[in-house]
Parts: structure tokens; C-alpha cells; sequence
């Protein structure tokens, strides 16, 4: 359709490889969508910035933008800031901008995690089998209930698709447990094989955390096999769903789970945020990064199909925990 573009909407990081990698993801989505332009951007530390693909977009004249939030949980970015530039951006060229809901439980993304798991355990050569191993799935981490619990139940369909004797969650920021506190605890059950997946679509400076997290609980634990699978990548499975999302665009599916937003309902731990203003709080470091500049946008509204104006993000409620946790993992204690 002629004036129909894509834009694709990156978190952003200021490791080079993240970025090699998103770029690489969005170069294998491109064939799929030959009538249309796509373009890329970032929400913060690195270049192009979201701003700087709109352009893109609308030097080869397309006047309508489908944006897919390359982002698999509904959080804070997806619900607020990416939502913030694009309306911004919108207002101000007269564009209409579409956007797709977050990428979510997906089966193809499960599918992509099966892959990534089972190719780590065949890298790591005859061993336990699964029924003697455990899982441990790692996500991001934010201070939305409602993402942390889909880590939880990615942890749950993998535990339960793959026949792991166990499996455990983890954070690698803000939630409880941290990685090193939920490995920990996993090798002290007695598996002799631990794999750690993170959940997580490109490499960066977390993944690189969970790793080094990974390496300091085996150097406790030196007769338990750790293995560390790969992140999603550009996995078939996640380019398929990339593409899935922005076609839903088109077919009105770009519904996020309102019924449990802390900004909408009384989430249990969130009841203060409930109807509490929003912003992005994004600016300062949008474009700062790989390439070393840029500084463009402001703080604009969140267009989760319900409005809330400037939200300012509050500490995790499980915080005492997540300290209770760290001061007994350095302690040793089981």
C-alpha cells in the first residue's frame, strides 16, 4: 500500500554487538514486507534514534507508520515511552502512527527457546539427562508485576515442554530473585547440571551480567555442570513473530492485557499507581551511546488505550526481599 511504512522500535544499548544484532534481526524482517520501507530505531544510547527513523520514513514519503515495539513483555517501555515518542512524533508531522502490541507469550518464541536450550546441551556434550537437570530462566526484570509474572510462566512452559526435573525464575535487575541468588539456590538442590537461559532477545550488558553471575556461583558449586544457552537472537522463530505483530497491526490485533496494568487496576504491591501521572524518563540519554551523541526528545504522554499523563516510577515492593536474599547468598546460607 502505497505511503505504508514500518518502523521497528529497539530499546537500545551501548554495546556495538546488541546493536549488530538488532540490526541483523530487522535486515531479516525486511524481505517480508518488499511494497514497504522499514526502518529502525532506538529508544535510548544508541543511533538511529526512534526520531531519526521516523525521518527516515517520511523522506521516502510514507504517511502512515506501522511501529512494532521490539520488546517481548508489556513494561514500562512498551506501555509508556515508546508510546511517548511516536505520539510526540505524530503530533508534530501529521503522521498516523499504528502500533503493534508487545511480542508476548508467543509459541514461536517458545520454540526459539527449545532451540537455544537444546543446542546448549548438546554443546555440553554427554551428561545428566534433563530429567536430572534443572532450568533457569532469566528476564530482564522490571517494576511491572505483570511482566515479571510472564518470566515466570516462559519458565513454567519450558520446565514443564522440555522435562526438566526442575525449574527456577530469575531477574537480572529491579525483581526478586537476582540470577546468582536463584542459581544458587538451584545448585544447592542437588542437580548436577543447571542450564541458565536469559530470556532476552539480543546480548548487551545484562546478558553479559547473567553470564558473569553464572561463573561465580560455579566457582561455589565445582561439581555441578553449568551451562549457559544462547539468547533469542534472530532465531526463525523471532522473526516470524516480529512479522506476526506487525501484520496484526492491520488485523486490529494490538490489544496489551489492560486488565492487569498497575496504572488501570489495584495490582496487589502497585495500589499506588493506580491513575498516577507518567513520563518517559528516556531523554537524557536518547542517541547517547554506540556512536557517542545525539540528545532530541521530551517527555510525552503514554497511549496504552488509557490515558495517564506523567508517572514517575517508584521503588520494587519486593526490595526489602531482594536485599534479604543478597545479604543470605553472601552469607552462605541455604
Amino acid at each position: 500500500m502505497s505511503g505504508t511504512g514500518v518502523m521497528i522500535c529497539g530499546h537500545g544499548s551501548r554495546d556495538p554487538e546488541a546493536c549488530a544484532e538488532f540490526a541483523r534481526l530487522v535486515a531479516a524482517v525486511r524481505p517480508h514486507f518488499p511494497d514497504w520501507p522499514v526502518e529502525m530505531g532506538y529508544l535510548e544510547f544508541a543511533r538511529p534514534t526512534l526520531r531519526e527513523g521516523l525521518d527516515r520514513l517520511r523522506a521516502r514519503g510514507v504517511r502512515r507508520v506501522l511501529a512494532l515495539p521490539a520488546m517481548l513483555f508489556a513494561a514500562g517501555h512498551v506501555k509508556n515511552d515508546v508510546p511517548s515518542v511516536l505520539n510526540r512524533y505524530a503530533a508534530e508531522h501529521g503522521l498516523e502512527i499504528r502500533m503493534a502490541r508487545e511480542l508476548g507469550l508467543d509459541p514461536r518464541l517458545l520454540e526459539a527457546a527449545r532451540d537455544r536450550i537444546r543446542a546448549a546441551l548438546a554443546a555440553d556434550g554427554d551428561g545428566p539427562s534433563p530429567e536430572e537437570s534443572a532450568l533457569v530462566v532469566v528476564g530482564r526484570g522490571t517494576s511491572d508485576s505483570d511482566a515479571n509474572a510472564n518470566v515466570a510462566k516462559v519458565a513454567r512452559l519450558l520446565w514443564e515442554g522440555l522435562g526438566f526435573q526442575h525449574a527456577e525464575v530469575a531477574y537480572s535487575g529491579v525483581a526478586h530473585p537476582r540470577t546468582h541468588v536463584a542459581v544458587d539456590r538451584t545448585a544447592r538442590l542437588g542437580f548436577r547440571r543447571i542450564v541458565v537461559f536469559p530470556w532476552f532477545l539480543f546480548t548487551g550488558v545484562l546478558v553479559r551480567r547473567i553470564h558473569a553471575a553464572v561463573e561465580e556461583v560455579a566457582r561455589r558449586h565445582p561439581g555441578v555442570r553449568f551451562v549457559k544457552a544462547h539468547h533469542l537472537d534472530d532465531h526463525p522463530g523471532v522473526v516470524d513473530t516480529f512479522v506476526r505483530r506487525i501484520r496484526g497491526i492491520l488485523e486490529g490485533d494490538v490489544a496489551m492485557n489492560c486488565a492487569l496494568c498497575k496504572y488501570r487496576e489495584r495490582i496487589l504491591g502497585y495500589e499506588a499507581d493506580v491513575g498516577t501521572p507518567q513520563r518517559s524518563h528516556h531523554h537524557h540519554v536518547e542517541g547517547i551511546g554506540t556512536d557517542g551523541d545525539g540528545h532530541v526528545h521530551a517527555h510525552h504522554p503514554h497511549a496504552h488505550d488509557h490515558p495517564h499523563l506523567h508517572h514517575t516510577r517508584g521503588p520494587h515492593p519486593q526490595e526489602r526481599a531482594l536485599r534479604v536474599a543478597e545479604w543470605a547468598w553472601r552469607d552462605g546460607a541455604p
